[in-house]
């Protein structure tokens, strides 16, 4: 028998999460980090690209379709919440690497997919560099809260 601390497994919320007054406290955290230096077009775009992959690896994190009050169909968001830090380009190339040593789910957007206009050269050039050579600004990732925190060690939330 689980007691109210414990989470349903594969959930990522905690048991009780249906209860209206129980507080809901997840026990993962989608995170993106931006590189600092970005326009803001360019973070709002990379935040939107990035966070597109997750739902599709960890199906998990999206929730329910939406309805309003007359019936009108809305698609489905995530569960929680996505958290947008910030940080220097030797910050995004460490997170990567702390990122990829501990099988996270990732996604992540390199400076030359802001000179490609499709999702075939996208994906050719990222594969065209080397995980270590990757020119990142900007990364999403998935997983258990302290696992993601110790991913985004010393990055600040985006203001």
């Amino acid at each position: 028998m689980r007691n109210d601390d414990e989470t349903e497994a594969g959930t990522g919320i905690e048991i009780g999460a249906g209860d209206e007054n129980v507080p809901v406290r997840f026990d993962t955290k989608i995170a993106v980090l931006l590189r600092e230096d970005l326009e803001s077009w360019q973070r709002l775009n990379v935040t939107a690209f990035l966070v597109s992959g997750l739902g599709t690896v960890s199906p998990e994190v999206i929730g329910e379709p939406y309805t309003d009050a007359d019936g009108t169909a809305y698609l489905p968001m995530f569960r929680q919440p996505v958290l947008v830090f910030e940080g220097t380009k030797e910050m995004l190339t460490a997170a990567h690497g702390r990122a990829l040593s501990r099988s996270l789910p990732r996604a992540v957007f390199t400076s030359d997919l802001f000179s490609t206009g499709n999702d075939r050269d996208n994906r050719a050039a990222v594969r065209a560099v080397g995980k270590d050579q990757l020119d990142l600004v900007g990364m999403a990732v998935h997983g258990p809260r302290n696992a993601v925190d110790k991913v985004l060690k010393g990055a600040r939330m985006h203001p």
